[in-house]
C-alpha cells in the first residue's frame, strides 16, 4: 500500500465526524460548473492525477440510511476520520490470511499431524550415546560440555497441539508462521532434567529424530532447523510444503514437557540449575560460596511449560470483540516497520498480545475500542510505563511463595509476569531494546496527537531500517572478540546462565558501559543482532562466532554532540577515582578559569566535522579499555559520506568553518553599509541572498587572492582578463547581497528611471565603500561587487516599490491595472522571497548544526547525476529543510549521512503528483492554513509545476519549482533516488566496511544518445569532482593570504558558458545534463520529436538538411553537421564527441 491519496488525506485532516460535507461542497459547486455530463467528460484527467467524485444532484441530497448513519457514529466515537477509518480496514486485509488460505494450511497442518504421531521410537541409551542418530543429521545443539548425566528414548508425541497466533486470527502476512507444541511422553524425561541441560538435549535429540524421518517424507519441500527467538539452547524444526505453496506457510515442531512436570519452585530466578563444577569443569570451591543464579536458564526452561497456558488465556481475552485482534495486528505491522521485533531479545508480537490482555485485565482496554483506539492505547502505554524499573505483572494471585517483582528486577532488565507470577515474559528483551520501543512509542504518539493527515501512512506504511534511523552504526565483528570481552568484564555467572552464548553475555555490560561514556552526546542507543539463518538437518548449528554482526545504533543529541571536554569531579572528591578508573590514561588533571582542578578528558577535534565524530573516539577507547576489543574489530560508520564535500586539499573539515568564515566576513561587511555616510538614502536593511549565507553552498568560498603571472591586468578597470596560455583560472562566486533603501517620495515612478536611479545608486556605494573603507569595488548599472578579506560579494541596491511599478499596466483608454509580468515576478523573488528564504534556512542551521551538511550532500548528489541545472538551488535547500521540520516518523537528523539517506527516501516515495511538499518554516502554518492550501492545489494542479513546494511565504505557486524540474527530470530523478537508496544501504550496513562509497554518486551515462568529452585544463572546478583528480591544473591562486588590490575574475566557467550556447543553437532538437562540479561529461539526449521529418521551411534549416520523402521536400536533424558544431563551438575545451548512434535512428 503506498501513500493515502492527497483528496483522501484532505477529508481527513479536520477530524471531523462530517468529513465528506467540505468535499461534497466543493463537488457542488464543480457541478455547477459544467452545465452537462459531456461537458465534464470532454476533458479528460491527467493520468494518475486524483479527480473529485461527480455526484448527480440526486445523489448529492440524498438522505443518508440508517446504516450509514450508524457508521458514523461509530466512525465519530472509535477513529478520529473516516479517512482513517478506510485506511486500517484496507491495511487489515492486505495483512490478513484468506479464508482459502487457511484452509490450504490447515490441510497441511491436519497432514504434519498425521505424519509426527507415526515416527517410530527409539530404544533407551545414554543421553552421551548418539551412536544411533542416523548419518544424514546432526544435534541442532552446541553440547559443551559433552558429558552430561542421564537417558533418552524416542517416542511419539502425546500431543500435537497447534499454539500461538495463527489459531487466534493474529498473524499478518507476508511471513505466515505456526506454532505445533509437541508434547513429550513423560517416559522420556526424568526428575532432575532440569539440571545442567538435561532437558534441553533431550529436546535437540527429539528434533534431530523427528527431522530424519519428516526430512524423508515427500509431502515436505522444506525441513531445517532454526533457533527460537534467536535462543541457541531452544532450536526448533521448520517445516514446509512442497510445490506451489512452499511459501505459504512455515510449520515449527517444539518439542515441551508434560504439564506440571518441572516443580516451580525449582525454577525461580533466584535459583541455580547449572553447576558450576559440570560447566566450567572444575571442583565446587570449598568456601561455601552459593552457586549464582540462572534465571534466563530457568525461563527458557518453564516457557515450554506454559504454551497452552497461554494460548488459552490469548484466546478467552482476544474472542471477546474483533477490535482487540485488529489492534494486535495493527501492532505487529507497527514493530515489524521499525524491525523491534528480529534476532534474539526482540520485542515480539507475543509480547504485545500479553500486553493488550493485561490492559484489558487493568480495564486500560475496553472490549468495545476499535483496533485503533487499541492501537493508541498499548502506545500510549510504552510512551509512558518503564518496565525496567516498575514492572507488570498478570498474575492476581496473592500466594506468599510466588517470588516478588524485586527478585525479578534484581535478574532481568526488563519485568512483565505472566499469570503464573513464576515466568517473566520478557527475559529476552535487553533494557537498550525496550528503551528503542518506548522511543519509537513516544514519537508515535505525537504523530498521532498532531492529527496529521498523512499519519496513517508515516505510522504503519513507512520503514525505519537501524541506518536510517539512527545518527552512527557501528559494528562489532569478528564475533569471537566477545569472548575475549566476558573474561575481560568477568562474566562468568552471565556465560554459565546463558548456556556458553558469549553474544548475549556481553551486550548488556557493553550497552551499558558506552550509554555511561557517550552521556549528554547520546538521546538512545539500540543495538541489532540478525536472526540466526536456518541450518539444514545435515549440518552443525552455527557457532556463536557465525550469527551475524553486533550492529548499534546511535541516535545523538546535536546540542551536546560536539563538546571536546568530558568534565569530571574536583579531584579531591572521592569521584575522581572511579572517573580516571573508567577513563583510564585518557583522564588528566586540568586547571580551568574559575580556578577549580578537576578530572577532565579532552578528546583531539578540530572541525566541525571531526566534533561530529567524538562518539567514534569514545567508543574505540572505552571498548579496548574495558572489554579488550581493539579498534580493528569496531567499524564505525558515521562520516564516509564528508569526503564527497571536502574542499580542495581537506581532509579533516567539510567546509563549516569555510562558511562560518563567509557568514562572519558579510556580517561586517553589513555593519559598514549600515554605517556609510554620504548616501541620498539611508541603507534600511541588508539581507544575504545566497546559498554560502544559508550555509548550504557545495563547496563553501575560501580567500582568494590571485597570481598575477594568470592574467593580464585591465589598469583602467583594475580588474583582470584570464592569459590564453594558461589553464583556466579558479572559479569565484560573488555572494549576493540585497540592500534596501529607505523609502522617499523623490523616487520616480517610471520603471526605466527607477532603473537609473538604482544604477546612481550602485556608482555611489562604491565610490563610498572605497573612500570610507579602502575596499576594491567593481560597480555597473544593476549590482557593485566589493572585495572583503579575499571575499567577493555583489551587492545589490533595491527599491521596495519597483516590484508594482513593473506590474502597472495602461489600458488605452489610460486606466492603470496591477498585473503579474515575468521581470515583477523575478524581481520580487529575487530582492523579496529570495533574502526571507535565506533568513529562515539560516535559522535553520543554528537549530539543527547539521542541516548544512545534508543540503549540501543533497545538491552535490543531485549535480552528480548531471540533473542540477533542472533544479533551482532553493528548491533542493527546501526539500532538506523538510527533513528537518517535518522529521516524521523520525527525528531530525543529528548527522549528515542520515539525512542524506532520508534525502534519498523522500524524494523516491513522495507523492509529487497528487501532493504538495509542506516546508513550514518558523511553524507559522497552522492546520486549518494547510488544508486550505491543500484544497486550492487539488483545484489548480495542472497550472502548477510538477514539483510543488509550499513555504509560509509562497503558499500558491511555488516560485522556487516554476523553472524546473520539467515531468521528465523529476521521474529521472525518483528513479536514480529508488536506485541508489538500497544501494547505500546496504554499503553502509556492510560490517566489513563501506567499500567505494562514491558509488551511488557516478553518473549513469549508457542513458545518453551523445557524450561530449570536456578538457580538464578548461575546467576551473575539476578537483570538486566525484572521483577527485590525483593531480591537476594549477588555477593562479596563491597560497600565502594577504590583501589584493585587484578584483578577481568573477563566475569565469568555459563549460557552463558552452552549455549556454549548446542550448540557445540546440535546445530545440536535444537536452543537455552537466555536473558543474568539475564534471568532465556532457551528456546529450535527442529529443523524441527531433528526428521526426519537418515539412520544409526556408526560415527553419538550422542544424537540419532537405530530403525528399514520398515526393516531398522534408527537414531532418543533420546529426553528422550537429556534432562537428559540437566540436567546433567547444573549440580547445572539448576533446571528443563521442555518438552512440545505437541509440537512436534518422
Amino acid at each position: 500500500m503506498g501513500p493515502a491519496p492527497a483528496g483522501e488525506q484532505l477529508r481527513g485532516a479536520t477530524g471531523e465526524p462530517e468529513v465528506m460535507e467540505p468535499a461534497l461542497e466543493g463537488t457542488g459547486k464543480e457541478g455547477k460548473k459544467a452545465s452537462s455530463r459531456k461537458r465534464t467528460l470532454a476533458e479528460p484527467p491527467a493520468k494518475g492525477l486524483l479527480q473529485p467524485v461527480k455526484l448527480s444532484r440526486a445523489e448529492l441530497y440524498k438522505e443518508p440510511t440508517n446504516e450509514e448513519l450508524n457508521r458514523l457514529r461509530e466512525t465519530e466515537i472509535l477513529f478520529h476520520s473516516s479517512l482513517l477509518r478506510l485506511q486500517v480496514e484496507e491495511l487489515l486485509k492486505e495483512v490478513r490470511l484468506s479464508e482459502k488460505k487457511k484452509d490450504r494450511i490447515d490441510a497441511f497442518l491436519r497432514e504434519v499431524n498425521q505424519r509426527v504421531v507415526r515416527v517410530p521410537s527409539v530404544p533407551e541409551t545414554e543421553l552421551t550415546d548418539q551412536a544411533w542418530l542416523p548419518a544424514g543429521v546432526r544435534v541442532p545443539l552446541h553440547q559443551v560440555p559433552y558429558a552430561v548425566k542421564g537417558c533418552f528414548r524416542f517416542l511419539p508425541p502425546t500431543q500435537v497441539t497447534v499454539v500461538g497466533s495463527y489459531l487466534l486470527g493474529t498473524c499478518i502476512r507476508p511471513d505466515i508462521n505456526v506454532d505445533v507444541a509437541l508434547t513429550m511422553p513423560r517416559e522420556i524425561l526424568q526428575d532432575k532434567d532440569g539440571l545442567n541441560q538435561r532437558y534441553f538435549r533431550k529436546r535437540a535429540l527429539y528434533l534431530a529424530h523427528l527431522a530424519h524421518h519428516l526430512g524423508q517424507d515427500p509431502l515436505f519441500g522444506s525441513v531445517c532447523f532454526s533457533y527460537t527467538n534467536g535462543c541457541h539452547l531452544k532450536p526448533s524444526l521448520l517445516l514446509r510444503p512442497r510445490g506451489k505453496d512452499e511459501r505459504l506457510v512455515t510449520v515449527r515442531l517444539h518439542p515441551c514437557p508434560p504439564p506440571d512436570f518441572f516443580r516451580p519452585c525449582r525454577l525461580l530466578p533466584t535459583k541455580n540449575n547449572v553447576r558450576s563444577a559440570w560447566y566450567r569443569g572444575q571442583s565446587p570451591a570449598g568456601d561455601g560460596s552459593p552457586e549464582p543464579p540462572t534465571p534466563r536458564y530457568n525461563t527458557w526452561v518453564l516457557q515450554d511449560t506454559v504454551l497452552e497456558s497461554h494460548l488459552q488465556l490469548l484466546s478467552t481475552v482476544l474472542s471477546l470483540a474483533q477490535g482487540l485482534k485488529d489492534g494486535v495486528a495493527l501492532l505487529k505491522v507497527w514493530l515489524r516497520q521499525r524491525e523491534l521485533d528480529k534476532g534474539q531479545g526482540g520485542f515480539t508480537g507475543f509480547l504485545v498480545s500479553m500486553l493488550v490482555v493485561f490492559l484489558v485485565s487493568t480495564r486500560k482496554i475496553h472490549t468495545t475500542m476499535s483496533g485503533y483506539q487499541v492501537l493508541r492505547s498499548v502506545l500510549q502505554f510504552l510512551a509512558t510505563a518503564d518496565l525496567t524499573v516498575n514492572g507488570i505483572s498478570l498474575c492476581l494471585s496473592s500466594d506468599p511463595s510466588l517470588p516478588a517483582l524485586a527478585d525479578f528486577h534484581q535478574a532481568f532488565s526488563v519485568v512483565f509476569l505472566d499469570s503464573s507470577g513464576r515466568l517473566n515474559l520478557c527475559a529476552d528483551v535487553t533494557a537498550s531494546t525496550y528503551h528503542q520501543v518506548q522511543h519509537e512509542a513516544r514519537l508515535s504518539m505525537m504523530l498521532l496527537d498532531s492529527r496529521a493527515d498523512d499519519g496513517f501512512h508515516l505510522l504503519l506504511m513507512t520503514p525505519k531500517p537501524m541506518i536510517r534511523a539512527f545518527d552512527h552504526v557501528l559494528h562489532l565483528r569478528p564475533l569471537s572478540r566477545l569472548q575475549a570481552a566476558c573474561h575481560r568484564l568477568k562474566l562468568w555467572p552471565e556465560l554459565q546462565d546463558n548456556g556458553g552464548d558469549y553474544v548475549s553475555a556481553a551486550l548488556g555490560p557493553l550497552t551499558t558501559l558506552l550509554e555511561q561514556g557517550l552521556g549528554a552526546r547520546l538521546n538512545l542507543l539500540a543495538h541489532s543482532r540478525l536472526p540466526v539463518p536456518e541450518w539444514d538437518i545435515s549440518q552443525d548449528p552455527p557457532k556463536h562466532k557465525d550469527s551475524g554482526t553486533l550492529t548499534l545504533g546511535l541516535l545523538l543529541r546535536p546540542e551536546g554532540l560536539t563538546s571536546v571536554l568530558e568534565l569530571g569531579p574536583e579531584a579531591d572528591q572521592p569521584e575522581a577515582a572511579k572517573f580516571r578508573q573508567f577513563w583510564g590514561s585518557r583522564s588528566e588533571l586540568r586547571r580551568f578559569q574559575d580556578g577549580a582542578i578537576r578530572e577532565a578528558v579532552v578528546w583531539e577535534a578540530a572541525s566541525m566535522s571531526q566534533k561530529r565524530l567524538i562518539p567514534h573516539q569514545v567508543v574505540t577507547h572505552l571498548l579496548a579499555l574495558h572489554a579488550d576489543i581493539p579498534e580493528t574489530c569496531v567499524h564505525y560508520v558515521g562520516g564516509p559520506l564528508d569526503a564527497l564535500i571536502q574542499g580542495l586539499k581537506e581532509t579533516s573539515s567539510t567546509g563549516e568553518e569555510a562558511l562560518v568564515a563567509a557568514v562572519r566576513c558579510y556580517d561586517d561587511l553589513s555593519r559598514l553599509l549600515w554605517g556609510l555616510e554620504g548616501l541620498p538614502l539611508t541603507v534600511s536593511a541588508v539581507q544575504g541572498a545566497h546559498p554560502v549565507l544559508r550555509y548550504t553552498e557545495v563547496f563553501p568560498p575560501t580567500p582568494v587572492r590571485p597570481a598575477s603571472s594568470f592574467y593580464e591586468p585591465l589598469r583602467e578597470r583594475s580588474s583582470l582578463l584570464p592569459r590564453l596560455d594558461k589553464p583556466c583560472p579558479a572559479y569565484v562566486e560573488p555572494m549576493t547581497v540585497v540592500c534596501h533603501l529607505e523609502g522617499s517620495g523623490q523616487w520616480p515612478q517610471d520603471a526605466e528611471a527607477v532603473q537609473r536611479v538604482r544604477a546612481a545608486f550602485q556608482l555611489r556605494l562604491a565610490e563610498l565603500l572605497t573612500q570610507q573603507h579602502g575596499l576594491q569595488c567593481c560597480a555597473t548599472a544593476t549590482h557593485t561587487d566589493v572585495l572583503k578579506d579575499g571575499f567577493v560579494f555583489r551587492i545589490r541596491v533595491a527599491y521596495q516599490r519597483e516590484p508594482q511599478i513593473l506590474k502597472e499596466v495602461q489600458s488605452p483608454e489610460g486606466m492603470i491595472s496591477l498585473r503579474d509580468t515575468a521581470a515583477s515576478l523575478r524581481l520580487e523573488r529575487d530582492t523579496r522571497q529570495l533574502p526571507l528564504l535565506t533568513s529562515a534556512l539560516h535559522g535553520l542551521q543554528q537549530q539543527h548544526p547539521a542541516f548544512s551538511g545534508v543540503a549540501r550532500l543533497a545538491k552535490r548528489w543531485v549535480r552528480a547525476q548531471l540533473l542540477g541545472e533542472g533544479f533551482a538551488d532553493e528548491s533542493l535547500d527546501l526539500v532538506a529543510a523538510a527533513l528537518f521540520l517535518h522529521p516524521e516518523p523520525f527525528t531530525p537528523p543529528s548527522s549528515p549521512q542520515v539525512g542524506f539517506l532520508r534525502f534519498l527516501f523522500l524524494v523516491s516515495t513522495f507523492d509529487w503528483k497528487n501532493n504538495p511538499l509542506f516546508v513550514n518554516l518558523n511553524n507559522e502554518l497552522t492546520v486549518e492554513e494547510q488544508v486550505e492550501i491543500r484544497s486550492g492545489f487539488l483545484a489548480a494542479r495542472a497550472q502548477l509545476p510538477v514539483m510543488v513546494i509550499v513555504t509560509p511565504q509562497d503558499r500558491r505557486n511555488s516560485v522556487w519549482t516554476q523553472d524546473g524540474p520539467s515531468a521528465q527530470i523529476l521521474q529521472q530523478l525518483v528513479v536514480l533516488a529508488a536506485e541508489a537508496l538500497p544501494m547505500l544501504e546496504k554499503q553502509l550496513m556492510d560490517p566489513r566496511g563501506p567499500g567505494d562509497i562514491r558509488t551511488v554518486f557516478r553518473p549513469p551515462l549508457d542513458i545518453y544518445d551523445v557524450l561530449i568529452r570536456l578538457s580538464p585544463r578548461h575546467i576551473p572546478r575539476h578537483r570538486q569532482a566525484v572521483d577527485s583528480p590525483a593531480a591537476s591544473f594549477c588555477r593562479g591562486l596563491l597560497s600565502q593570504p594577504g590583501p589584493s588590490s585587484l578584483m578577481p575574475v568573477l563566475g569565469y566557467d568555459p563549460p557552463q558558458l558552452y552549455l549556454t550556447q549548446l542550448r540557445e543553437a540546440f535546445g530545440d532538437l536535444a537536452l543537455f545534463f552537466y555536473d558543474q562540479h568539475g564534471g568532465e561529461v556532457i551528456g546529450v539526449l535527442w529529443k523524441p520529436t527531433s528526428f521526426q521529418p519537418q515539412p520544409f521551411k526556408a526560415s527553419s534549416t538550422k542544424g537540419r538538411m532537405v530530403m525528399s520523402r514520398g515526393g516531398e521536400l522534408v527537414m531532418v536533424p543533420n546529426v553528422e553537421a550537429i556534432l562537428e558544431d559540437f566540436a567546433v563551438l567547444g573549440e580547445g575545451l572539448v576533446q571528443t564527441v563521442e555518438a552512440r548512434s545505437e541509440r537512436w535512428t534518422v
